[in-house]
């Protein structure tokens, strides 16, 4: 959990300094050569300060400890950020398309940017695949969906910018200036689509849903692997953050005392936590071998081909 909590703060101290860089850098520059267009940028990219920001308090949420009313911990913090940003970045995609429609429709007159804003808009882009490949990395290293969401905020920053320049080398090589429109709106739409993908991502979360199907053929194996344990079933994963809280049923023999059937649970328990990675807890009921329950709660088994 510590580790988890480190990494996220890590991920929001680089980007809130190099967004901060990136900004200063564009907004200095954007009024010496006289260019709006890159002081607008150095302003965007306070914004995704902003969301540094959040993501740090995020981790300062998660970092309390359970409590009455939360008995769980405070890791879905990080779920309902998650989705907060990415309303954010469908909004942003969103006006970029819609303001480029306008400029398509009102066909107003292209005027070429100062050569420094050029450059700076190629620095621009460098900084942030540097930042959005950092927090990718640091996003999967600590299983956080918000600083992997952050990650793609900024690579639609990257592509943003690209699409400025790829727009300007039409409007040098072939003399149309309408080109650079078309594509910052076609990669308007590409943000909302980003940003659809994340949320979907978060709701599945919310209805307690698992991306990663392997974890139960994982706990299945646990079960397997320890002695007198059989037949799990009514085995429920859920996320909450980035830990997994898993639940299931196995059956031991009946005869059996208490304490010997706590010990294999506790075994149980165990191999689950060694053979996958940000186990929250794990929640084993024991039952007696061919025990059948009448309406029982929907789980998964090994009977469905796990």
């Amino acid at each position: 959990m510590y580790s988890h909590i480190r990494t996220i703060k890590l991920a929001s101290y680089i980007s809130i300094g190099g967004n901060l860089a990136l900004a200063m850098l564009k907004i200095v520059v954007g009024f010496i050569a006289g260019s709006l267009a890159v002081v607008g940028d150095g302003l965007d990219s306070l914004t995704d300060i902003i969301i540094s920001l959040m993501t740090l308090f995020t981790a300062i949420i998660i970092a309390k400890p359970p409590d009455r009313e939360h008995p769980y911990g405070h890791s879905r913090a990080e779920t309902v950020a998650t989705s907060i940003l990415a309303f954010f970045i469908f909004f942003m995609g969103g006006q970029l398309f819609v303001s480029m429609i306008e400029k398509i429709l009102m066909h107003k007159a292209f005027e070429m940017p100062d050569p420094l804003a050029v450059y700076i808009t190629i620095i621009s882009i460098v900084g942030k695949y540097i930042l959005a490949r950092t927090q990718f990395a640091l996003g999967k290293k600590a299983g956080s969906e918000l600083i992997i969401a952050n990650a793609k905020n900024m690579q639609n920053d990257m592509l943003t910018s690209l699409s400025v320049l790829v727009g300007l080398g039409f409007v040098f090589l072939f003399r149309v200036p309408i080109v650079d429109k078309i594509l910052a709106a076609l990669i308007g739409l590409w943000i909302m689509y980003t940003a659809v993908r994340i949320f979907i991502g978060i709701v599945h979360e919310f209805m307690e849903g698992v991306e990663d199907e392997t974890l139960y053929t994982r706990v299945f194996e646990a079960v397997r692997a320890t002695s007198g344990a059989a037949n799990p079933h009514r085995t429920r994963v859920r996320k909450i953050g980035a830990w997994y809280v898993v639940d299931l049923d196995v059956e031991v023999d009946g005869s059996l005392t208490v304490n010997e059937a706590h010990k294999i649970a506790h075994r149980i328990e165990s191999t689950i936590k060694d053979s996958i990675e940000r186990i929250y807890d794990v929640v084993v009921h024991i039952e007696p071998l061919g025990n059948v329950e009448e309406r029982e709660c929907y789980g998964r088994s090994p009977k469905e081909g796990e």
